[in-house]
């Protein structure tokens, strides 16, 4: 989420002159050549780890308290916002049969409306899409630009307009992925109906059709891409051949492409610099690194559970990677490593206790804050050791999650599906400083800018800010 978020958000969701690069910094979240702190460029942040520096978003909100704006969002889409300096960008996918008009999703039924026993193959819901009906009508793909300070429509780009091949889950949309920018240009994501490169005035200058995806019992797509130098990093993880891209950012062309031995995946690459090689990280039921240069496989390491989500995070000379679907499996994997490490002493540490299915951890001042599987239990790890500093915790009034936390200012922002946000205090035990709801479901992991926090709603975006003097 993930951008998903993600898949479902899935699912929950990077730069030219924005590089995102990991560096072997102490806390492994600074970027070369990175953006202003108030750019927010792929759907994990400047940090790619759901972290702002300084930035200190407000506590408190409501439906009607401390919102600087609140805009209508066409379509459906559970893909998260990215800002780049005045400008935020969206993806969303607008039913023909709509008129253009917003349509939300239904609100999801709670946690314990969902027994284990319903997810079958794949779960989330069942088979075969979760029980939605096959799509018969044509969606336009949109890419959309609002204004930051005010929340108008700057322009939309309908990109493509087709009927969909698959059903998808019922909690899945058309444009689950996240658009990432450096600034000069937005890629676009939408999976089987196309990759697009537009300039920020939502001119397309390039697509690039790879083919249909067919995901794993429909459920449908939702990784979103990385902008490396130069480089856009394209997952393809699905029932057919899966293939690792990279197109040239300029053009479109394929510079490489190599095949996976993975099934339907729906993370979101990390791409990583160490040792003076550029890493693409990809997370599977094997997590994999690939040389950015040639896309040869550098090192391989097992044992995650299945229908990887959750991204990668990086804390200084290595990785850490989660799945938490029917298994929990938490790895720190070095980057130093080379060929298959899965049973090696080289595995720094790893944990089976609690894992995140659809939303990504992230990774503030050396702890890493995730909820384990899709429910509102969080919990947090020294990122150095994976000594258990948290314990799995219910937090308050947040049964679904998708959304990815995130976090600034020594808090930790937890948005579960019903639009409750909890924010806790960051540090080795739980306390939490405010529940706060919104009135409307949420997907979309949220982005940080300034002393704002963005989140994109079922059928609006708002903009939260606590209000001046």
């Amino acid at each position: 989420m993930r951008r998903f978020c993600n898949l479902i958000v899935l699912l929950a969701s990077a730069a030219l002159a924005f590089i995102p690069i990991t560096s072997t910094a102490q806390s492994g979240t600074d970027f070369a050549n990175a953006p202003p702190q108030n750019n927010w460029a792929n759907w994990r942040g400047p940090n790619y780890d759901g972290t702002l520096g300084d930035a200190q978003p407000p506590l408190r909100w409501s439906d009607r308290q401390n919102i600087k704006w609140k805009t209508d969002v066409p379509g459906k889409g559970s893909g998260s916002p990215v800002v780049w300096e005045d400008q935020i960008i969206l993806l969303t996918a607008i039913d023909s049969s709509m008129g253009g008009a917003a349509n939300p999703p239904p609100n999801p039924p709670p946690a314990e409306a969902q027994p284990k026993g319903e997810e079958k193959e794949g779960g989330l819901g069942g088979r075969g899409g979760g029980g939605r009906a096959a799509p018969t009508t044509e969606q336009e793909f949109v890419v959309l630009s609002y204004n930051l300070a005010d929340g108008v429509e700057r322009w939309r780009t309908t990109v493509n307009k087709a009927v969909p091949h698959e059903r998808g889950h019922q909690t899945n949309t058309f444009a689950s992925s996240s658009a990432v920018t450096d600034g000069r240009r937005i890629f676009a994501s939408f999976g089987s109906h196309g990759i697009y490169c537009l300039d920020m005035r939502g001119k397309i200058l390039w697509e690039k059709q790879l083919g249909k995806q067919v995901t794993r019992n429909q459920f449908g797509e939702g990784s979103s891409p990385s902008l490396v130098k130069e480089t856009l990093i394209v997952p393809w993880d699905h029932e057919g051949q899966s293939i690792l891209y990279a197109l040239d950012a300029a053009s479109g062309e394929i510079r490489w492409q190599t095949e996976r031995q993975e099934k339907t995946t729906w993370a979101t690459p990390l791409a990583v610099e160490y040792d003076g090689k550029t890493q693409i990280i990809t997370n599977g039921t094997t997590v994999r690194s690939y040389d950015l240069a040639d896309g040869k496989l550098l090192w391989s390491c097992g044992g995650q559970a299945s229908n990887p989500i959750p991204t990668p995070v990086r804390m200084e000379n290595f990785v850490v990677a989660m799945t938490g679907y029917r298994g929990n499996a938490i790895y720190a994997i070095p980057l130093d490593g080379s060929g298959e490490i899965s049973e090696s002493e080289k595995v720094l540490w790893h944990n089976h206790d609690a894992a995140p299915y659809v939303a990504s951890p992230t990774l503030y001042k050396g702890q890493l804050y995730f909820t384990k599987e899709r429910t509102g239990v969080m919990s947090s790890l020294d990122a150095k050791t994976g000594k258990v500093l948290i314990g799995p915790s219910r937090l308050t009034e947040i049964r679904d999650v998708y959304a990815s936390p995130v976090a600034a200012g020594d808090r930790i922002y937890f948005t579960g599906r019903d639009g409750t946000t909890v924010v806790v205090k960051h540090g080795d035990k739980l306390e939490e400083l405010a529940v706060n709801k919104l009135g409307e479901s949420v997907d979309a992991s949220p982005a940080i800018i300034g002393n704002s926090l963005l989140i994109r709603g079922s059928d609006k975006l708002y903009r939260i800010q606590e209000a001046g003097p």
